[in-house]
């Protein structure tokens, strides 16, 4: 019995990280931070990483903002973690709601280098390829 409630215990803490992600998202649309105003638009959660206490949330963002943009979306996403846990709290059923930790996700960037050195590759490979007389 004891691994089965394991099982559960590691589920409902994968459910919980997927409804504050589901939650953020709708609440990052609420936030009047004249800061964030035009680049929370461009602000995607791609990830939660809950805490199994439920006391903290890493929560994983990327964005499409030009790179320069960078520091000030994290600010500005510190500054208004106070009031999204705030209406996070309203919303979910939990006895401990987590303190928001906010980290960039590089992860969608390098994918996209990587894809872009990969098509690059290909491109050169083709022209390599070809015959002279074409």
């Amino acid at each position: 019995m004891a691994g089965r409630q394991k099982v559960q215990g590691f589920a409902r803490g994968e459910r919980v990280a997927e409804q504050i992600r589901r939650d953020l998202v709708d609440l990052l649309r609420q936030v009047k931070d004249p800061r964030l105003a035009q680049l929370l638009p461009l602000v995607t959660i791609t990830d939660i990483e809950l805490s199994a206490d439920y006391t903290h949330a890493k929560v994983f963002y990327t964005s499409l903002a030009v790179p320069e943009r960078g520091p000030e979306i994290a600010k500005g996403l510190a500054h208004a973690a106070g009031f999204l846990r705030r209406e996070l709290g309203r919303r979910l059923h939990i006895h401990h709601i987590p303190e928001l930790h906010f980290v960039f996700d590089a992860s969608v960037e390098r994918g996209t280098r990587l894809s872009n050195l990969i098509d690059a590759a290909v491109r050169s490979d083709h022209v390599l390829e070809k015959p002279d007389g074409e």
